[in-house]
């Protein structure tokens, strides 16, 4: 019997450490895809505004140059946009605002900010397209602190929260 107490004591601290970890690590994620991100539309902007790159083009190219876990939204936009002509950048972007949220762990806010450069993507001139390009690199450099901010708060509570559900409940339950 005592040997049962003590496998299920432990499978109990390392479940609960488990989950505090994994909703920890879901912080720091959102950290590091936000600063991919960043280098992805900063070379977008290079494509776009600079090289004169057509758009479906230029989102290939930075799916091909940027790191596969954040890029591979690029070349869904760009296969969205290709496959459905009628479609414009920003009903491309707003497909892919789940894909943002569950796989990049990204928050309401920075995909709205995503959003607003796929509302001026491809219908302006080259020089308000850098206007916003710039516009949404700040937004998202603000996005980045904030995202860095949180992950110092509520990387260390979730990880220690963790662990101490799981002595609480061992303590409680024996």
């Amino acid at each position: 019997m005592f040997i049962i107490r003590v496998i299920t004591s432990i499978t109990i601290i390392l479940s609960c450490t488990f989950i505090g970890y994994y909703l920890a690590n879901r912080y720091n994620k959102r950290f590091i895809n936000l600063v991919k991100l960043q280098n992805c539309i900063q070379l977008l902007e290079t494509e776009i505004v600079y090289c004169s790159t057509p758009l479906p083009e230029a989102l290939e190219n930075v799916y091909n140059k940027c790191d596969k876990s954040v890029s591979f939204i690029f070349k869904d936009l760009k296969d969205s946009l290709l496959v459905n002509k009628q479609m414009n950048v920003y009903e491309a972007f707003f497909q892919q605002a789940e894909n943002l949220s569950k796989k990049l762990h990204l928050n309401f806010e920075d995909i709205e900010t995503l959003m607003s450069l796929g509302r001026v993507l491809g219908i302006s001139d080259r020089d308000d397209q850098q206007k916003h390009f710039k516009l949404v690199l700040t937004q998202l450099e603000n996005c980045q602190k904030d995202a860095e901010e949180k992950k110092q708060v509520n990387e260390k509570l979730y990880k220690n929260l963790g662990i101490l559900t799981g002595l609480a409940i061992v303590i409680l339950l024996f």
